[in-house]
């Protein structure tokens, strides 16, 4: 037979590797099927292990198909491998036909760029991650920890940790005047959209979304099959008579809706809006959306209480998050809609993902119940006021040498600017010069009308690097506008 020699030299286990060598040799040719091995002995002497050793690797080579054993006769390569049947194996490796996966359908992968990896980011929804109380926040995470808790990471719970649940309810009453009678937690709002698309959603359904809005509810719904219709809007939200003529003409199941801060365009969507808007959604027996995505944030006056806090039909499916409050990885958000909505919304998320991180939603829980929640939501108001008006005074500034506008929001984590310039070269320019800025184009289903808006978030940044910031933007926006003339 061909000599096999190598040394054994190896951090794994010497049977294990002796067995690697031995399969190696018959894959590569060197051990034909039917060729008879040396003894347990030879091996052991050939290659300086002991016999209980070799026959521990001789054995793995039986159970898996290299070798077959008889008694007396010793151990023989496999007439039948495992992998090559009982083809003559030749140093070749024979050629396989690739397969080309049939996917439902292809999506495109999101931008790995991490947005905290410039030195200055404008993310319009990005809370400032240095001013979390990680260390406060680390008490509750060893409470939930503790051995009495463990009935919590059993598969229970599919709606959510109770407690959890409670918090948030007793919460919601309080700060936004919401009474819900039950919560479906879920991994942030996104999955939340996606359970509902999941449960309304038809192949060719509709769905009414702002003309300028979010782009991942509307990846939710087209995902789902559905057909979105964009609303027009103007500077009080989605104009009432573009859903009027919408739900006249086609068959829409639900509207989204943020309305209050406007993803991206920060209006809050008027009292005789809403009620307007919910009287045709009742009328066409449409289910509304309402995703109030960043609530706890407001500086000039108090906010709107939720459309669902006033929904006598229950047709308002309410979506929100704590991503703003804590950290996007903390992925806690939660929905309320009436029992039989909600109740089909948890048999789908028992199919997606069966329950949530429920050592986070305990700490969360815990968290709240001490009334650390709110005290961090004060702070981080407080805080949030002052970059607001900094950036209005920056914005102000710099309108005085450039012909831009902008209205100061009530609330929320950033400012809707008019360049009064086409934007649709800004944010590629923005990233090579180390800027993250969000530009009207991203998103706008209007591609015929003049893109010239920029959605600059104020949260995370300290006013000093804000000004630095907004300062390098517009002479970037300025020198392009230049080079284009």
């Amino acid at each position: 037979m061909i000599s096999i020699s190598p040394e054994i030299q190896s951090q794994d286990a010497k049977h294990k590797r002796l067995a690697d060598v031995l399969r190696c040799a018959i894959t590569e040719g060197k051990l034909t099927p039917g060729d008879k091995l040396p003894s347990a002995r030879k091996l052991a002497e050939l290659h300086g292990m002991n016999r209980h050793t070799v026959m521990n690797a001789l054995q793995n080579l039986v159970a898996e198909g290299w070798l077959v054993v008889k008694e007396r006769s010793g151990y023989r390569v496999n007439t039948e491998l495992p992998i090559f049947s009982s083809q003559q194996i030749t140093s070749e490796v024979p050629s396989t036909p690739q397969i080309v996966p049939q996917f439902a359908k292809t999506l495109t992968p999101v931008s790995s760029t991490k947005r905290t990896a410039y030195r200055y980011s404008f993310a319009g929804g990005l809370p400032d991650l240095h001013a979390f109380p990680y260390d406060e926040f680390k008490r509750f995470l060893v409470k939930a920890c503790r051995k009495n808790n463990v009935s919590h990471f059993h598969y229970s719970d599919i709606a959510g940790c109770e407690l959890l649940k409670s918090q948030i309810q007793a919460y919601l009453r309080r700060a936004r005047g919401l009474v819900c009678d039950d919560l479906l937690i879920c991994n942030g709002s996104q999955e939340a959209l996606s359970l509902v698309a999941n449960a309304f959603i038809n192949p060719g359904d509709g769905v009414a979304i702002e003309m300028l809005g979010y782009p991942p509810a509307r990846h939710a719904f087209t995902n789902a099959g559905a057909e979105v219709f964009a609303l027009a809007q103007d500077a009080e939200g989605i104009k009432v008579e573009a859903l009027a003529r919408c739900l006249e003409q086609n068959k829409v199941k639900l509207l989204y809706l943020t309305p209050l801060h406007q993803y991206p365009t920060t209006v809050t969507l008027s009292v005789p809006r809403r009620m307007a808007i919910y009287q045709l959604c009742q009328q066409y027996g449409v289910f509304i959306i309402e995703d109030d995505y960043d609530h706890e944030f407001h500086y000039l006056c108090p906010p709107l209480q939720p459309m669902a806090a006033s929904d006598p039909s229950g047709i308002v499916i309410y979506i929100s998050t704590f991503s703003k409050i804590m950290f996007a990885g903390a992925r806690v958000g939660y929905m309320s809609a009436r029992a039989d909505v909600l109740a089909q919304l948890v048999a789908r998320k028992q199919l997606l993902n069966h329950k949530n991180d429920a050592l986070t939603q305990l700490a969360v829980a815990y968290w709240m119940e001490e009334g650390g929640f709110e005290r961090h939501l004060r702070r981080m108001t407080k805080a949030y006021q002052v970059r607001h008006q900094a950036m209005a005074q920056h914005l102000s500034e710099l309108k005085a040498k450039l012909d831009i506008d902008f209205e100061m929001p009530q609330g929320g984590m950033a400012y809707w600017v008019n360049s009064k310039r086409d934007v649709s070269r800004l944010s590629e320019k923005a990233l090579e010069k180390g800027i993250y800025v969000q530009c009207e184009p991203e998103f706008t289903l209007d591609k015929a009308s003049s893109l010239s808006h920029i959605r600059l978030g104020f949260a995370a940044q300290e006013v000093e690097h804000q000004q630095a910031g907004l300062s390098e933007l517009f002479a970037l926006v300025a020198e392009l506008e230049k080079n284009h003339e």
